[in-house]
């Protein structure tokens, strides 16, 4: 039983503070017992049990800080505590627990330290838990690393001790409400009209494409963006390790990988579910990120009738790409020459399209590029449109231009099978640019 708070408390301490406001969450904890509740009355029965929780202790604080620890209260019985707030500000997209005193936002593509503390590690690995145990998912000694997604989607990543020094970590990506069309992508100078198009044609004439970026570089926003371009007629099939893509057509299947349970059985990887999908008869598979040997699986499926396949992959250009596609097929275990993969790569994939999250914290399209073929034992890229830097503005903005490079691609036909004869002046460089296309 725990000791009840009397009125010496007239001015409170950080850590009086915190003895408050635990005791408070403990008496709406045994009141709570047993009460069967509807998610939307959640929040009003807190409420009203906080009140006379309050009331009972005799403790009179200033309006304005017991509309605080209120707040605080409620957030961590019906939230995810301290960062909450966080969560609910639509300006950051990112939030970054790294122990329970250093909390980090990305607000508007810029990394800066917010005033939210956790109370100690404890009080975060409740957070962690919260978050986890809904989804079946468990963090311990023996498996310290967990990814999960909170219920708007959001991806989550913790992590915590042995592996965490300095205490248990969270890394939240936060979802978007709204879904980014192609327009917003132009307003935002992440890539211009004549791209806009030149990307909307390639999808529809179902060409293979691989989104190629860094972490953090906007690649998944892309990949829903090109995705809507996909026909409401045709079979998708999505799969993902955490499920964020958003796309609104309505024969969509969503697939989403399985860890093993605590017996070491039961896991489902992405490679078993691109293998599964192909018996599903798809028009087309949308794979969320590859990163291990379903890249092979992926490839051969390109390769065997299911054109227009859509993935992203970590890789900081399209040469770089290609290297990662060669490694991460030769994860898959199979002995294969590299000059095989390289043909395997080349004739799968028609377009790579590169995202990156500049130093000013923007993101562009800072390249569209072919994948021609191969010469020798070398695969052939060629540059359709790219990025050029000009220079810095204020406050650090970064300038430059998004260019064609004046280079119609092989693939053309194709586009002009399906219906889209794309005019000349979309490939046309600005007069006196010179760009280097071929890589």
């Amino acid at each position: 039983m725990s000791t009840p708070i009397t009125s010496n408390f007239t001015k409170l301490t950080s850590a009086d503070m915190l003895k408050f406001k635990r005791y408070l969450i403990e008496q709406i904890g045994r009141l709570m017992e047993g009460e069967q509740l509807k998610p939307d009355d959640h929040s009003d029965f807190i409420k009203q049990r906080l009140n006379e929780a309050y009331v009972q202790t005799k403790v009179s604080l200033p309006e304005d800080l017991r509309q605080q620890i209120f707040h605080d209260i409620l957030d961590e019985l019906t939230g995810f505590g301290p960062i909450q707030s966080l969560l609910e500000d639509e300006d950051i997209s990112e939030v970054m627990v790294n122990g329970p005193k250093k909390v980090f936002v990305e607000k508007k593509g810029k990394l800066t330290k917010s005033a939210v503390t956790f109370d100690d590690d404890d009080h975060v690995l409740r957070v962690i838990d919260r978050i986890i145990l809904p989804l079946g998912r468990r963090v311990d000694a023996d498996t310290p690393t967990v990814d999960a997604r909170l219920p708007d989607g959001s991806r989550v990543n913790a992590v915590i001790q042995p592996v965490s020094i300095d205490g248990p970590c969270i890394t939240i990506r936060k979802f978007r409400k709204d879904k980014l069309t192609i327009q917003q992508l132009i307003d935002y100078g992440s890539l211009n009209s004549q791209m806009a198009e030149f990307i909307r044609a390639c999808v529809l004439a179902h060409l293979n494409i691989v989104i190629s970026g860094g972490t953090g570089s906007g690649k998944t926003t892309l990949l829903n963006v090109l995705s809507s371009f996909i026909p409401e007629e045709e079979r998708i099939i999505t799969i993902e390790d955490a499920a964020e893509l958003q796309l609104q057509q309505d024969h969509v299947l969503r697939m989403e990988t399985k860890v093993a349970n605590i017996d070491g059985r039961g896991s489902v990887s992405i490679r078993d579910l691109v293998r599964n999908s192909l018996r599903m008869r798809p028009d087309r598979i949308v794979v969320g990120e590859c990163r291990g040997g379903e890249t092979l699986d992926m490839l051969q499926a390109m390769n065997t009738g299911h054109d227009g396949s859509l993935t992203t992959l970590h890789a900081n250009s399209p040469r770089d790409a290609i290297s990662r596609m060669e490694t991460m097929v030769l994860m898959a275990g199979m002995d294969l020459p590299l000059k095989v993969v390289r043909q395997q790569i080349s004739s799968a994939v028609d377009l790579i399209i590169q995202q990156t999250r500049l130093k000013d914290g923007s993101r562009k399209v800072t390249a569209i590029t072919e994948v021609v073929g191969m010469e020798g034992e070398i695969v052939v890229l060629t540059d359709i449109f790219k990025f050029e830097q000009t220079g810095m503005g204020e406050n650090g903005k970064i300038v430059g231009d998004l260019k064609a490079t004046g280079i119609r691609p092989i693939f053309s036909p194709r586009l002009e099978a399906a219906g889209f004869k794309l005019s000349g002046e979309i490939f046309m460089p600005p007069s006196g640019s010179h760009l280097n296309q071929r890589r």
